[in-house]
């Protein structure tokens, strides 16, 4: 039995509050220049690692196994989307600082602000989260001319933090089994498994045209959990088929691209890590979010940026996407 129609009128009218408040930063995040908020960086910075330490403290909310969220009555508020957008701010302000020259001991400081945010979302947990930072934080770095015997060790240790992860007390059983569950697909003992064999089938069931508006039997029967949010592609793919899914991709890509050509053309150092930032912010959570719900990524939780339903998230992508056009605005100031 799908959801009803109480259910989908009440995330609409949810999601359409949340672009206009979104909306809203895309404005403020456009017009103020950015030059000018290279120095609130860190003001930004401190306020979201503030709102990481309450959200484990017993003013947060618990769900679905993680207490990542602030109830505010029929809404919800996660610190961690916009942590997303103060650490490209608080690492472009210390990377345009360092010029390039970037020793052992600047590295440090690079790594314990991005660092500190990643553990306390790891608290809660959110493992999917933390990935978006890493990703963020490795691109940022990369672009900030940091030394190739650093990048080799950084990516080691990376990949020895995530398989610690999935081997910690910090993530609970059913949560590792959403994790590895693209890994072995034959596992039938794997509960996590059943996510991932009905979004295959609302996907396989668009084939190149789609269902349909509303008409898709996966989507209209509600077999795909977590449709609204985390595998909203699926709904995509059923109703509107190849022809839709790939429109959806193309649209992502010019995105990404006019993002890496702003990034290019910037003023300064500032400007052009701020873009990378969110280059990598857009790019990792359609390739995580797609490729999980095809089978073959981690079921992490990342929303489609733009498309799923979550407030944070979409007012987090709207501000990011301002401070972009923010850069392209000014490139010749």
């Amino acid at each position: 039995r799908g959801p009803g129609p109480d259910f989908s009128k009440s995330y609409l009218v949810k999601q359409t509050i949340f672009m206009v408040i979104g909306a809203g930063a895309f404005g403020v995040f456009a017009a103020v220049d950015y030059r000018k908020l290279h120095d609130w960086a860190w003001v930004f910075y401190g306020m979201t690692t503030f709102l990481l330490v309450l959200v484990v403290s017993p003013f947060g909310s618990q769900s679905h196994g993680a207490q990542s969220w602030f109830a505010l009555g029929p809404f919800q508020l996660q610190p961690a989307e916009f942590t997303k957008l103060s650490l490209i701010g608080a690492l472009a302000f210390l990377l345009s600082e360092f010029r390039g020259d970037i020793d052992l001991r600047r590295l440090v400081a690079l790594l314990a602000t991005a660092g500190l945010p990643m553990a306390l979302i790891m608290l809660q947990p959110d493992l999917g989260e933390t990935l978006i930072l890493v990703a963020i934080t490795m691109a940022i770095l990369l672009v900030g001319g940091l030394p190739t015997k650093y990048i080799a060790v950084l990516t080691v240790v990376g990949v020895v933090g995530v398989v610690g992860a999935l081997n910690s007390p910090l993530l609970a059983q059913y949560q590792r089994n959403r994790l590895t569950a693209f890994v072995n697909p034959g596992d039938k003992s794997n509960a996590a498994l059943y996510n991932i064999e009905q979004s295959q089938q609302a996907i396989a069931n668009g084939r190149i045209t789609g269902q349909g508006l509303f008409d898709g039997p996966q989507t209209k029967l509600g077999f795909v959990p977590e449709q609204q949010t985390d595998f909203i592609f699926t709904a995509v793919a059923e109703q509107f088929g190849f022809i839709g899914s790939a429109t959806v991709l193309l649209l992502y890509g010019l995105l990404c691209y006019r993002i890496w050509r702003i990034a290019q053309v910037s003023k300064d150092s500032f400007g052009t890590y701020i873009c990378v930032g969110v280059l990598v912010m857009f790019a990792f959570s359609a390739f995580e979010n797609v490729g999980m719900a095809m089978g073959i990524m981690p079921v992490t939780g990342i929303p489609l940026l733009l498309i799923s339903a979550g407030g944070s998230s979409t007012i987090t992508a709207l501000a990011a996407l301002g401070l972009v056009l923010n850069v392209h605005m000014r490139r010749f100031q």
